[in-house]
């Protein structure tokens, strides 16, 4: 099975020591976000855990830690935007995580990681051509570490309206106008962009539309054939192919503050839930409470363990 941990927060960039903590004990208990007594034990032994799927926008706090790691597949998607302070607060300067991302790269492999350029937003400040211009330096810095660009436009999302209400909607002839640049741009420097729950239209250009964390993306990180249950294969209204289920983060605990972010709702909500973390905890944040009704995930390997000959 695929074990998540980027989808409601940054596990790498913040609560490294507790993952490696969770990975020497072999379990986690996860909340869930909508009914929080209902928790789930997730076992973290390689014999269930076929890959893990990392999403940061900071990988190096696990760079030091990745021996841990060696049992498992892998993938590693990170996101590197060339904005600055105003909109991503406590990202890290964007050369300084190019560099980790080449380094985290040569440990796990080209087909173990993508690069994320999102989530794309125009503003006064933040043209059409200036991302052409600011996506074109950065490829050429990543050519030969990832084969993957994965892009999206900004989601006006309820948080997103909350917290960053003079943000937009990029229009659709903007769009089509970067998606077609960065295509011919990726190409040139051995990459292929893959659109993120942005419809087929930018695959006559020649993007790959077929999703970005798929089951064909970790097959190619294991080298291995996954028969993965129907169950497994989540939709986002019909727009999105990746396999998004089994997340063990938490909503509101990413130190990032990103304005454009959907996954936290309020700064002062996400600093005083950071005060709940104990590493040592089984819970990414705070402990057992009285009220808990934990169940056990029904976990098995994924992996098609059948010889294949190819004729």
């Amino acid at each position: 099975m695929i074990i998540q941990t980027g989808m409601r927060t940054d596990i790498p960039a913040f609560y490294s020591d507790w993952f490696i903590n969770r990975i020497k004990e072999g379990f986690v208990l996860v909340r869930n976000p909508y009914n929080p007594i209902q928790v789930t034990r997730y076992s973290l032994s390689p014999d269930v855990v076929d890959l893990i799927s990392f999403c940061t926008k900071n990988p190096a706090p696990m760079l030091s830690k990745m021996e841990h790691l060696a049992p498992y597949g892998q993938y590693w998607f990170v996101t590197i935007t060339p904005y600055g302070k105003d909109f991503e607060p406590n990202v890290p300067d964007k050369e300084k995580v190019m560099a980790d991302f080449k380094r985290l790269s040569d440990i796990v492999g080209v087909n173990s990681i993508g690069w994320r350029y999102d989530p794309i937003l125009i503003d006064d400040n933040h043209s059409v051509q200036w991302h052409i211009s600011e996506f074109g330096k950065m490829v050429k810095e990543l050519s030969g570490y990832t084969r993957t660009c994965v892009i999206s436009f900004i989601d006006i999302y309820k948080k997103v309206e909350k917290n960053f209400p003079e943000a937009h909607a990029v229009r659709h002839d903007d769009k089509i106008t970067i998606g077609k640049a960065f295509i011919e741009i990726a190409k040139q420097y051995g990459m292929t962009i893959r659109p993120c729950a942005e419809g087929n239209e930018l695959e006559a250009y020649g993007a790959d539309c077929s999703g970005c964390m798929t089951v064909n993306t970790y097959e190619t990180a294991l080298d291995s054939h996954l028969n993965v249950p129907k169950k497994g294969r989540n939709q986002r209204n019909g727009e999105c192919a990746c396999l998004l289920g089994t997340d063990i983060g938490a909503y509101d605990t990413c130190g990032h503050l990103c304005r454009y972010c959907y996954a936290n709702t309020d700064p002062d909500l996400v600093r005083q839930n950071m005060k709940k973390h104990d590493p040592k905890s089984p819970f990414l944040l705070g402990g057992y409470t009285p009220d808990d009704i934990i169940h056990e995930a029904d976990q098995k390997s994924w992996i098609d363990k059948q010889l294949r000959l190819d004729i």
